[in-house]
């Protein structure tokens, strides 16, 4: 019989956070549901809380090293159920943003018929203020704004048939990424990306470096820099929009 012993995130691989590493971005996801429980990722008993709310992940926060990192720096060890999902009507973009984190994160994207494998994560108010937080929500000028996402415009279905009445998730303010031909990027491995973007601009070149190292490392240790990076996305014309900026409230 599998102890608990075994079901730390070290032991599961799941314990690097990409905040602290950011090359590693999205991070590790758990490869079935579980309960987030401190630095262990335990059996679920059930797959729908109704006491918690359902928040889709599309990126590090389907990650356990990420979660966890986010919780114990706030004081907050409720443990946090983490629900595989059938999600229709949701792919997974480039954010239009250099996160001040070091890295370029995942960011949804309608798409209609479109079938993908995420995580719900179901908070708790506590939890939910944190990742609001994590993610710039309360900020006039935050990065991501949380919406609603209401059936059946968008199909959100567990591993035991159970539909969901909608769930939220994290728009993007400043849209999402374009690569060279005008279509949707799509997420690679963190370095992959750094490299490619640094490859097609020269002015990204400037302000973070010729490297995903380098990359990593300036915009850490400069939030202006980052809003700079942000902004030549827009300005040589990379950014679209995701087309869920309807479901946010204060649209």
């Amino acid at each position: 019989m599998e102890s608990n012993a075994d079901r730390t995130l070290e032991s599961l691989g799941l314990a690097e956070a990409p905040r602290n590493h950011p090359l590693l971005y999205p991070g590790a996801w758990p490869s079935a549901s579980g309960l987030l429980d401190g630095d262990r990722l335990l059996p679920l008993d059930r797959l729908v809380h109704e006491d918690r709310v359902p928040v889709l992940a599309v990126g590090s926060n389907a990650c356990p090293g990420q979660l966890h990192d986010k919780m114990a720096e706030s004081g907050i060890t409720s443990p946090i159920p983490m629900v595989r999902t059938r999600v229709t009507g949701i792919d997974v973009g480039v954010s239009a943003h250099v996160s001040r984190l070091g890295y370029v994160s995942a960011s949804p994207v309608e798409a209609p018929g479109t079938v993908r494998e995420l995580f719900v994560t179901w908070l708790d108010a506590e939890q939910l203020a944190v990742i609001d937080a994590s993610e710039g929500v309360p900020l006039p000028y935050g990065n991501f704004r949380r919406a609603w996402l209401p059936a059946p415009e968008v199909t959100v279905e567990l591993e035991d048939g159970t539909r969901l009445p909608g769930a939220y998730i994290y728009v993007n303010r400043r849209g999402i990424l374009r690569n060279g031909t005008g279509s949707l990027r799509k997420p690679a491995g963190q370095r992959a990306l750094l490299t490619e973007l640094l490859v097609g601009s020269a002015r990204l070149r400037e302000l973070f470096g010729a490297t995903p190292e380098e990359f990593c490392a300036r915009a850490r240790a400069d939030a202006g820099l980052c809003e700079r990076g942000t902004r030549v996305f827009a300005e040589e014309k990379r950014v679209t929009v995701s087309g869920l900026e309807r479901y946010v409230a204060d649209a």
